[in-house]
């Protein structure tokens, strides 16, 4: 079977992780035709870095290129939607970033109103994919981390039942600009960040239904709240080691979800946490407790009472010193979940059928999240339509 043509929206981090870890498929199954940025000078500077032939500065020249077979989208959260329906349209397969897509306006905007845009988005771009006949790869790359492929075969090795999942990721604040505002980025820690944790439990959730009854259990309810802590008065005067730009987003938030069959999910995401990402999730069974470190974990540790011990070398995803004892994955991207993940996209496409990460989970993510929005506005638990 030939190589299938990719061509990659964006040009900053999520785009070079995935051309980075395309590397192992690029010759046997993947060619990497094109790459797209608005910026002419960083789509050159990319293509230099991973070896691509052709850049552009409009995706739908690249979506129009014939040798682009697949369109992974890995530009700013606001454009997800619009470039996915544009993709589809042209019958080119899908892969887009984590979230999906969400609501892009003033912070002042009514969370009902908020929830309405984020779903509608969110089906514009299912239908768009349906009515072509291509395939829509959801890039969670939580759910296809090694640690949580083991929790997934113990679960099943157990017999037991899922009661509750609890779920993380947290960190010291983007520096990326566009996350600094609603407008561009939809909402704060709980989109941003939320995403993947949220993503997970439900993904685990989907998975124990469609093993023990053969359909998924979703996600009933949501109750949630969220906050700006480094906007606070009481800390206005006080030195801070985050990062975090947020104008008008939340930095700290926590939700709750309730499944079809009455059992639970705690997330936590927020800003405010030092000492690296904080990538976790764990399930509490009938009959066994499992607990996934994606990262920190043990695999390897290091101490340096000085951070210029370890001179150049790179130690782990946003840690504020190399100084004190360290984490440092051996191989992060692969721990992490990266490589897996574009295998299965590929495969999938290649094979016709669904991936690991598609369209409903994307979907469903998207509507807990800004039913989490609407709870933390409201002060109340959010319903979700369910048949």
């Amino acid at each position: 079977m030939s190589q299938l043509g990719v061509g990659i929206v964006g040009a900053r981090f999520a785009a070079d992780l995935h051309a980075t870890n395309f590397r192992p498929l690029r010759g046997t199954k993947v060619a990497l035709a094109a790459v797209c940025s608005r910026t002419r000078a960083e789509a050159q500077a990319f293509a230099a870095r991973h070896d691509i032939p052709r850049v552009f500065t409009d995706y739908r020249e690249l979506i129009a290129a014939p040798d682009v077979e697949v369109v992974d989208i890995c530009s700013t959260t606001d454009t997800h939607h619009e470039v996915a329906i544009a993709a589809a349209g042209a019958g080119k397969h899908v892969i887009v970033e984590k979230p999906l897509t969400g609501a892009f306006c003033e912070a002042t905007t009514s969370r009902e109103s908020m929830l309405t845009q984020a779903l509608g988005n969110a089906d514009a771009v299912l239908e768009a994919v349906t009515r072509a006949g291509v395939t829509l790869c959801y890039a969670e790359d939580f759910v296809y981390a090694p640690p949580v492929a083991k929790l997934r075969r113990l679960v099943e090795a157990s017999g037991g039942a899922i009661l509750e999942l609890r779920g993380e990721e947290s960190h010291s604040g983007s520096h990326a600009a566009y996350a600094a505002r609603w407008r561009s980025s939809g909402g704060g820690s709980l989109l941003r960040m939320g995403s993947h944790p949220i993503g997970v439990v439900l993904h685990l959730k989907h998975w124990e239904g469609r093993r023990r009854h053969g359909r998924p259990i979703r996600a009933r309810a949501v109750t949630a709240e969220v906050a700006g802590l480094t906007r606070l008065p009481a800390v206005a005067d006080l030195r801070r080691y985050m990062s975090t730009r947020a104008v008008d987003v939340e930095d700290w938030a926590v939700a709750i979800l309730t499944f079809e069959d009455g059992t639970m999910a705690t997330v936590h995401s927020n800003d405010v946490t030092l000492g690296g990402v904080r990538n976790v999730v764990t399930a509490y069974l009938t009959n066994a407790v499992v607990h996934a470190n994606i990262t920190p974990n043990t695999t390897l540790t290091a101490y340096a009472p000085d951070a210029a011990v370890w001179g150049d070398e790179y130690i782990s995803e946003k840690v504020e010193t190399k100084a004190g004892w360290q984490f440092p994955s051996p191989e992060e991207d692969w721990m992490r979940g990266y490589p897996q993940e574009l295998e299965d996209f590929v495969d999938a496409i290649r094979e016709r059928r669904e991936p690991l990460s598609g369209a409903a989970l994307a979907r469903e993510v998207v509507e807990v999240i800004y039913a989490g929005y609407l709870s933390a506005a409201t002060g109340r638990r959010v319903e979700l339509a369910r048949p």
